[in-house]
């Protein structure tokens, strides 16, 4: 199984990319991995919040294949500890044979459909993040989970 980290459009922060390309060298010791960029929605500044997420969940949608795992992070999700999350990890990488999706929404957040789609939702924190930063935030807990699980010095508890 592959894991895939999806998000919308490309980051306009140099800092950004360099940081989650460390953190993608690290992670594909563990398993082969992608970051899949989704080109932005056209006309996008026109458009209202909802009909911009709807757009957007129609690129991620036709991205999907139907035995994909499906992890959205998202603000309402779920919050858990590292260690839980090394755990929930482990256990859909043995239980799934498609990819494992993390997806990233757009400025405003995934739509009803992605929601209804998603396997599971978590949330990073209670603080809020820009779409663009919690890229490399979120790889970085996807690194930790895997020296979690391979027992590497890198996470203190």
């Amino acid at each position: 199984m592959s894991v895939i980290l999806m998000v919308i459009g490309k980051t306009t922060f140099d800092w950004v990319d360099h940081g989650c390309e460390e953190y993608i060298k690290r992670l594909r010791k563990y398993f082969s991995f992608e970051k899949m960029e989704l080109p932005n929605v056209k006309s996008r500044g026109k458009m209202s919040a909802e009909m911009l997420k709807l757009a957007e969940g129609e690129i991620v949608l036709k991205n999907l294949k139907p035995n994909d795992t499906l992890i959205l992070l998202d603000e309402n999700g779920l919050e858990m500890k590292s260690e839980k999350f090394a755990r929930l990890l482990q256990t859909t990488l043995a239980n799934k044979k498609g990819h494992l999706v993390f997806l990233i929404g757009g400025m405003f957040g995934a739509g009803e459909k992605i929601k209804d789609r998603a396997d599971f939702t978590m949330s990073l924190s209670q603080m809020t993040f820009s779409h663009q930063q919690i890229r490399i935030l979120f790889l970085e807990q996807l690194y930790r989970a895997c020296t979690i699980l391979n027992g590497e010095p890198y996470h203190n508890e």
